[in-house]
């Protein structure tokens, strides 16, 4: 067998996705999971791709005792990602005491066991949230950190702190923090994608559910933006493209390419897309006509933010190859097969 790799969150969006990239690069997979936020049909999922079912555990990462019990029967573990954290933006200002213990202390129990067990490497799922409203665009890892607008924010921003002092104090081991932009779309084969739970966070499963029959219609939240069309702008990346940006990640750790012992990428497309030209590359890559209004902004929403890529693409060797209109597709791929498998 290949290296061994715990992923926590592994049957999330894009934990699944991550898996997949894993094991079809040759690693051992081990998954910890409790479910919070995804569903044990992803296993099946995952091995109607690869051929292989990962051992899976399923466990909640603050229980020190459980995580320590899986390391102990796992023996040699050569690396971490860590995926497993409550990551809504607005559950997290109406619940935030619930976000802090459990995205901080999850983590904390991570990092203990990666000293306890030798375990030498770890990449940390993080988030663009991290730089708020940017002064500049394109975003560089070199942006300032904005005081955070919510406690998941928040969460991100700490972890990556917790994560940085962490390394600095332990020669032996590495970790990278990857900042998403906004990951879209499903696997290809249609066998894996976003499962939200309740009504959808994110602009895409919305799209999906509401040209699918699910949600009555899509609501553009403001088109007074400084923008070209007055909608928000975001950076959309292909959900796979962003798996094998992990993958890319754990090589550099593993084979001992960074000098640093803590590095930051941001995982982007390097193009700013707005909801409207998103909507418009939904119907233009499905043949499906929209149903959608225009309201007032919403709340908390940043104007505009994309990701400048070039150090990911540089040092990683990584770069985006899915176009927004193939993620379109593939999520709408997605949100068929699970109408079918339903009904």
């Amino acid at each position: 067998m290949g290296r061994k790799v715990i992923v926590t969150g592994g049957t999330g969006y894009i934990g699944s996705h991550t898996v997949v990239e894993l094991i079809t690069g040759g690693f051992d997979v081990v998954i910890i999971d409790n479910l919070y936020n995804s569903d044990i049909s992803v296993l099946e999922g995952i091995r109607s791709i690869t051929g292989v079912t990962p051992k899976f555990y399923d466990y909640d990462l603050c229980d020190r005792q459980k995580l320590d019990e899986v390391f102990r029967a796992e023996g040699k573990v050569d690396a971490i990602i860590h995926f497993a954290a409550y990551k809504a933006v607005g559950e997290s200002v109406r619940k935030p005491l619930e976000y802090y213990r459990n995205n901080f202390v999850s983590l904390m129990n991570l990092l203990e066991m990666m000293e306890l067990h030798n375990t030498p490497a770890l990449v940390f799922s993080s988030s663009c949230t991290v730089y708020g409203q940017p002064d500049a665009l394109p975003v560089t890892e070199a942006s300032p950190v904005k005081e955070a607008a919510s406690p998941y924010g928040y969460t991100k921003q700490a972890g990556e702190i917790i994560i940085r002092d962490t390394m600095a104090a332990r020669p032996s081991q590495k970790a990278v923090s990857l900042r998403y932009f906004n990951p879209i779309g499903a696997h290809p084969t249609a066998f894996i994608g976003e499962l939200p739970s309740g009504v959808p966070e994110n602009l895409v499963p919305y799209i999906t559910q509401t040209a699918i029959g699910l949600r009555d219609e899509l609501k553009v939240f403001g088109t007074d933006y400084d923008t070209p069309d007055g909608s928000c702008i975001r950076d959309y990346l292909h959900v796979v493209d962003l798996a094998k940006a992990h993958v890319k990640a754990l090589q550099r750790l593993l084979e001992g390419e960074s000098k640093a012992n803590y590095e930051v990428f941001n995982l982007g497309m390097g193009k700013g897309v707005t909801v409207l030209e998103a909507i418009a590359a939904f119907e233009k890559a499905t043949g499906v006509k929209l149903k959608y209004s225009i309201t007032g902004r919403r709340a908390g929403d940043i104007e505009k933010i994309w990701a400048d890529p070039s150090l990911a693409n540089r040092v990683l060797g990584w770069k985006t190859e899915i176009s927004i209109e193939e993620a379109m597709e593939t999520a709408w791929r997605w949100e068929n097969r699970l109408k079918n498998k339903e009904s």
